[in-house]
């Protein structure tokens, strides 16, 4: 199988950055080449700073594919799904280029985000970069477990990675990414079995709640494929913030398309009786994007100038 970047089925680190750019130049071949080099800034890291457990995450945005690679365009990759009903919504914000940086230290990610800006500050600008955390024992800001569902050990391949049925994009992965903020004052007004019938979780051991509905977090968000029980996408978002702002870079990477779009108009568009997502009472989407990462054969092979 072509193997895919590090960072698509990559388990849990305690740091996290996220670059958000836009590509200011039309010379595509310097970019297929700089990303290429992107890899090698990855893989120094790794190398030099093994118990760091670095990994990245290359990805081009459903706008900027086809000017970056003429012609080849990954079978699924479509337009951030925007979607609204009343004061639910998800925007589209796609950047050209997303790229994730993950690892167990924090300068680490920073000395990776600084080299990688350094590397392509003359054909991109900067549009939002993020910092993201491990917050206690992987939990949302939220208090609840994030990512409990997420497949585990090789199943995370078999979901979040193209297969060899589709050779030309074999290894890539169709990520999705949000950034949601917090209004962790109000969420915090309410009690203990309010919180439950919202996330339909148990807070402590994240165990099915006798509170949970068909409005519950837990209900409208699922990924679960009903012919194999598995999550259709990997979660790989952390929380981000400060004393001002708090919220979740939620980031997903999948085999397709598809998983993201159904389970965010579950969420937002509810059932056919009108049970939307009730977490989405306590927190907005403020961006959204659409971005597929290529393997890394096929980011070094076309990168070469």
């Amino acid at each position: 199988m072509s193997q895919p970047q590090k960072g698509v089925c990559a388990e849990p680190n305690l740091h996290a950055q996220y670059l958000l750019l836009n590509v200011v130049d039309d010379e595509s071949d310097v970019i297929r080449e700089k990303l290429a080099r992107v890899l090698d800034i990855f893989e120094h890291y790794e190398n030099e700073h093994f118990e760091a457990m670095v990994t990245g995450v290359v990805a081009v945005g459903a706008g900027y594919w086809s000017e970056l690679y003429p012609g080849l365009i990954p079978e699924a990759l479509t337009p951030f799904p925007q979607m609204q009903c009343e004061d639910r919504s998800a925007p589209d914000t796609t950047t050209d280029l997303f790229i994730q940086i993950r690892a167990d230290r924090l300068d680490i990610c920073h000395a990776i985000g600084i080299e990688i800006m350094g590397l392509l500050h003359l054909h991109v600008e900067l549009v939002e970069q993020v910092r993201g955390f491990r917050y206690l024992d992987g939990r949302d800001l939220n208090g609840y477990i994030y990512g409990a569902d997420n497949p585990r050990g090789m199943k995370r391949r078999e979901v979040a990675v193209v297969s060899d049925e589709a050779p030309e994009f074999a290894g890539g992965s169709y990520l999705h990414v949000q950034r949601y903020r917090h209004d962790l004052r109000r969420w915090n007004t309410l009690s203990a079995r309010q919180k439950e019938q919202v996330m339909g979780l148990t807070q402590e051991h994240n165990l099915p709640s006798a509170e949970q509905s068909d409005s519950s977090h837990c209900v409208r968000a699922s990924t679960n494929d009903p012919q194999s029980d598995l999550p259709s996408l990997v979660k790989q978002g952390m929380p981000y913030g400060d004393l001002n702002e708090q919220g979740l870079v939620f980031v997903s990477c999948a085999a397709s398309s598809q998983p993201f779009k159904a389970m965010l108009h579950s969420q937002i568009y509810g059932n056919s009786e009108g049970d939307y997502d009730r977490w989405l009472d306590f927190t907005s989407a403020q961006t959204g994007g659409a971005y597929f990462a290529p393997s890394v054969p096929f980011i070094r092979k076309l990168g070469v100038q």
